[in-house]
């Protein structure tokens, strides 16, 4: 049965609130002795230890590791057409939706003849992982290579964990995504030594370095990408799967309930956590919740999310102390289901991505609804954003002054270098206009 976190009556800070928020115990500390030791593993021996790691962790030893482009076509002509048709239904929205995040070039004149460009450039070579634990995840593939397309990035290499069903093989439904991508780089690796081989390179498998990786995995993945963190550049430390609902008394008991399921059939410690005013609607999703789990696929699984410590109802006096708990919880997935969903939405503060209305479901975003699905999780969305066109970008300004720009203030950047003890800065303006 679902927990109940009653804090009616309970003013709390945000500090408070930052204690008592669910979650699941993934301690990516912990796992870094492994994923060190993995990673360790791919940098020494390449190849051969990405062929043992996949027969000891994925229980099948791949043909090769890198996938035939051949066999990345044919994976896209045994799509099921439906298949095919959603997976470019959803490439078309994101790239429609991705394209507004490219931020346009800028000059500004700070002073006659002094400009100052802003321009963001794309890194050349990224490296997606797409996990292949309890699901098959074709919708990652496009989450994560079209907003890298969209911001002009030259080179990519997707991963996967090898599958026993396909002879060691990355799984042919995301083989097929990725062909319709135009993808031809594909790998039959997984885990913390997929992610070392992105970011060191496997020279045997002609795999260059990438300078991003991108994508969610378990507690492993997520504690291999912090250790290449300053090799290559990273997105977030992806964890379980959360979705927080907040809804007032006017939400339909089985929709909540559908949603928070929705999530919980991801992974056993997936979290689904209803923040509500309305301790009617509480008791009704919780029959919900019941009547639901019994119903779906996953069972087991649902049931050990949803009974989990990471899953909650959670009792608030109202509708802006709601947004209190959610802004500490920093949630993934945030849906508002309330009368006035706006009026809430204008207290959000952190969020990974949030869905308005009974009518946009996570599920939606999880898909088709244009927007992107890798999104931080773990109280992460207090800080970092969802993966977007600008995960591939870099700012850079670009300085351009003339002669007479610069000597308007040169009196003044000579002050300056005086001030810091650094009269070689103060030189080697003057020295411009010794002559």
């Amino acid at each position: 049965m679902i927990q109940t976190i009653d804090l009616t009556g309970t003013p709390a800070t945000r500090a408070d609130l930052g204690r008592l928020v669910p979650r699941a115990a993934v301690d990516v500390a912990a796992a870094s002795g492994v994923a060190a030791e993995l990673i360790a593993d791919v940098r020494a021996r390449g190849e051969e230890a990405l062929f043992d790691q996949a027969e000891r962790l994925d229980g099948v030893r791949p043909e090769g590791i890198r996938v035939h482009s051949a066999t990345i076509a044919q994976a896209v002509r045994q799509l099921p057409a439906p298949v095919r048709d959603a997976l470019e239904e959803a490439i078309s929205r994101v790239t429609e939706a991705t394209r507004a995040q490219l931020p346009a070039p800028r000059v500004t004149t700070v002073a006659p003849g002094a400009q100052i460009i802003q321009r963001w450039q794309p890194v050349s070579r990224v490296g997606f992982y797409v996990p292949g634990g309890k699901a098959v995840y074709p919708s990652s593939v496009v989450m994560n290579v079209v907003p890298a397309q969209v911001a002009g990035v030259a080179s990519v290499a997707l991963a996967s964990p090898p599958q026993r069903a396909f002879d060691g093989s990355v799984h042919p439904t995301i083989l097929g995504a990725a062909g319709l991508l135009g993808v031809d780089e594909v790998y039959a690796m997984g885990g913390a030594g997929a992610i070392g081989a992105f970011a060191y390179g496997v020279p045997a498998l002609s795999l260059d370095p990438v300078q991003v990786i991108t994508g969610p995995g378990n507690v492993y993945v997520a504690a291999a990408k912090r250790l290449v963190r300053g090799v290559a550049g990273i997105d977030a430390e992806a964890g379980p799967t959360e979705i927080l609902v907040i809804a007032d008394a006017g939400a339909d008991a089985r929709l909540v309930a559908a949603d928070l399921l929705s999530q919980a059939e991801h992974d056993e410690l997936a979290a689904a956590v209803l923040v509500t005013d309305s301790p009617e609607l509480a008791d009704a999703v919780r029959v919900a919740l019941g009547e639901l789990a019994a119903a779906t696929r996953h069972v087991e699984r649902v049931r050990a999310a949803i009974d989990g410590r990471q899953s909650a109802i959670v009792l608030v006096d109202d509708l802006p102390a709601a947004a209190a708990f959610s802004n500490a919880y920093g949630p993934e997935h945030l849906e508002i289901q309330t009368v006035e969903p706006g009026a809430v939405l204008d207290l959000i503060e952190s969020a990974g991505a949030i869905f308005l209305g009974p009518y946009s479901p996570v599920s939606l975003g999880d898909y088709l609804a244009g927007s992107n699905h890798v999104l931080p999780t773990g109280g992460q969305a207090r800080f970092t954003p969802g993966l977007g066109a600008y995960t591939f970008l870099r700012p850079q300004q670009i300085v351009n002054y003339s002669r007479e720009a610069l000597g308007e203030i040169e009196s003044r950047i000579v002050t300056l270098a005086e001030a810091e003890d650094l009269p070689a800065h103060g030189d080697a303006v003057t020295a411009r206009f010794a002559r």
